[in-house]
Formats: structure tokens, sequence, C-alpha cells
């Protein structure tokens, strides 16, 4: 992988056009995963679709979209972002989707990790939170491996595939992140 942030395990560089297809085929079109983590009503789209999350046509302030790339074999393993940049009280939110080849290999972590240098050292952010399902286990392993706290449950706060589910809300403020600050460099 050339450019981008370096993790131990992946990079993060900018979206291809390639990446597109993959990640519509694999991501978008998992109805119960993308119920999960996207929390949008599922509607089919082509990938070529302008209404595509994961076309990047042009930068901007409120967020910043990655390819996440497994390092070992150059390959497009998923997603991450930080969305919700607000510049003014220096926040944001962190968003990871792994392709399922790639899950339960130990990337999310590194993914956090790599998310947190980006937040912090790169644009100077105050506070990053993760919001996710209750019982998406992965994801808050990953979090709290990295240093982020359980701040709360948002009850039945989720429409997930019939029925209401709980949010939890992980945050870690930049003083409190022990991460590896050289990452990328």
């Amino acid at each position: 992988m050339n450019g981008g942030l370096r993790g131990e395990l992946v990079g993060l560089r900018a979206r291809h056009e390639p990446d597109v297809a993959i990640l519509e085929a694999e991501l978008h079109d998992d109805v119960a995963g993308d119920a999960r983590g996207s929390r949008r009503a599922w509607r089919p789209r082509p990938p070529t679709s302008k209404e595509s999350f994961n076309r990047i046509t042009e930068p901007n302030e409120g967020s910043a979209a990655f390819s996440v790339v497994e390092l070992a074999t150059d390959t497009l393993a998923g997603e991450a972002s930080l969305w919700n940049i607000d510049s003014h009280n220096r926040s944001a939110h962190i968003g990871v989707a792994l392709r399922p080849a790639f899950r339960g290999k130990g990337f999310g972590t590194d993914i956090v990790r790599i998310m947190c240098y980006y937040g912090f050292t790169v644009l100077g952010l105050h506070r990053l939170q993760v919001d996710t399902l209750s019982d998406n286990h992965a994801m808050i392993k990953a979090a709290e491996q990295v240093g982020f706290v359980r701040e709360g449950v948002i009850r039945g706060s989720a429409w997930v595939l019939g029925e209401f589910a709980d949010d939890l809300i992980l945050g870690l403020l930049a003083d409190e992140w022990s991460g590896l600050r050289h990452v990328g460099e």
C-alpha cells in the first residue's frame, strides 16, 4: 500500500473507484449487516448509484472516508470513517465496516487506533465517539482496547430488522489517548 495511514495490520487510504463495487456487493448488499451498521432503511441500489455511501466524490468537512487495506496482501478489507466531524467542538464519530472474509482477524482494533491518530493528531480533535449496537461485541472490544470508555446506553433507539435495539456510546478524549502517536509516519 502506497500512501495513506498505516497501522500494524491494515492501512487506510483514499477510496478508489474499484473499491466501490466491492464495498457495495459485500457490505451494502448484506441486508442484515447494512441494517445493523447504517441505521437507514435498506434499499437496493446499483454500484454505480450516486446515492452510494461508498462512492466518495469530493472531500467534505463533515466526514473523512477511507478504504481499509490489509497490509500483508494489499487487499481491500473494508471501510472506515470519521463522521459528524464538528470543528467547533472538535469532535467526531468513528465508523468501521469490514468485508466478511476480514472479520475476526484483529483488524478492528488496528483501525480504531489509526482513526484515533487521524482524529487527534492530524485533525486536532478533542473527543472521538463510537456509537454501536449494544450487542456488537467486536466493535466494543476494539474500541475498549484502544482506551474508549462506556458512557451510556440509549435504550431502544435503533430499529433493526423488525425490532428495537439499544445503542452503546463509547468515548475517548485526546488527553486520555495513549495510542501509537507515530502511526503512518
